[in-house]
C-alpha cells in the first residue's frame, strides 16, 4: 500500500464523515456548476475524490444514471455504498489512487474534483493528472475543480498543499479548455475555521 493510500485510509478510519474539514452538509456550489454546463441525464458524470461526500447522492436523486466516483480509500467509497443501499448499485465505485487509475478513453461528459487536485504539489504530478483527465474526457466535456485559493490553508489533514487561482489553472489544463465560470468559496469546516476555494468551470473545445 502506498504512503498516499495509506494516509487516507487511515483518515476514514478513524473519522466520521461529518468530522473531516472539508465536509459539506450539502453540495450546492457543485450542483450548481454542474446544472450551468446542461448536461442531459444519461451524461457520464466522475467524481474524483468523491468519497463519503453526497454529492453522489444529489445526482442520483436528480435523475442522472450514468455517475462514478473515485477515491483512493476503500472506507470512504464504503461509507457513501452503505448510505445509499440499494440506489448505490448502479453507482461505478473506483477505487484508486488517480494518477494510477486507467480511465477508459473518452468515457466522462464531466469531471469533478473538489480538493483533491491541491495535494498534488509536484509538477510531473500535476501534469500526470491533467494528461489522465483529458483521456477520460471526451470532446467538449465540462471539468470543475475546487482547490485551495491563494489565501486558502497550505496544509489540510496533515499534508501540505498547492494553492491555486484562475490563472493557475487555466495555465495547468492549457489552452484546450476553455474557462467558462469561476467562483469564490469560503468553506466552514465542522470545526468552526474558514478555507477560501476557488472553483473553475472549464469547457474542452
Amino acid at each position: 500500500m502506498s504512503e498516499r493510500k495509506q494516509h487516507w485510509q487511515e483518515v476514514w478510519t478513524t473519522k466520521s464523515p461529518e468530522a473531516v474539514s472539508w465536509h459539506q452538509d450539502d453540495p450546492t456550489l457543485s450542483l450548481e456548476l454542474i446544472r450551468a454546463a446542461g448536461l442531459r441525464k444519461d451524461a457520464a458524470i466522475i467524481d474524483v475524490g468523491g468519497g463519503a461526500s453526497v454529492l453522489v447522492d444529489r445526482l442520483l436523486e436528480r435523475g442522472y444514471v450514468h455517475v462514478a466516483v473515485l477515491d483512493i480509500a476503500e472506507a470512504a467509497l464504503r461509507q457513501s455504498a452503505e448510505r445509499l443501499g440499494p440506489m448505490g448499485d448502479d453507482v461505478t465505485w473506483i477505487e484508486s489512487d488517480v494518477l494510477d487509475w486507467k480511465p477508459v478513453p473518452g468515457l466522462f461528459d464531466l469531471w469533478h474534483d473538489r480538493a483533491v487536485f491541491h495535494f498534488l504539489r509536484d509538477p510531473a504530478e500535476q501534469a500526470a493528472y491533467v494528461e489522465l483527465m483529458r483521456t477520460a474526457l471526451g470532446p467538449e466535456a465540462t471539468v470543475i475543480i475546487a482547490a485551495f485559493a491563494p489565501d486558502g490553508p497550505d496544509r489540510c489533514s496533515g499534508l501540505p498543499t498547492a494553492r491555486h487561482d484562475l490563472a493557475s489553472l487555466s495555465a495547468l489544463l492549457g489552452a484546450e479548455f476553455r474557462l467558462m465560470d469561476d467562483r469564490r468559496e469560503a468553506h466552514v469546516t465542522p470545526g468552526g475555521k474558514i478555507q477560501n476555494f476557488v472553483w473553475c468551470r472549464f469547457l474542452r473545445q
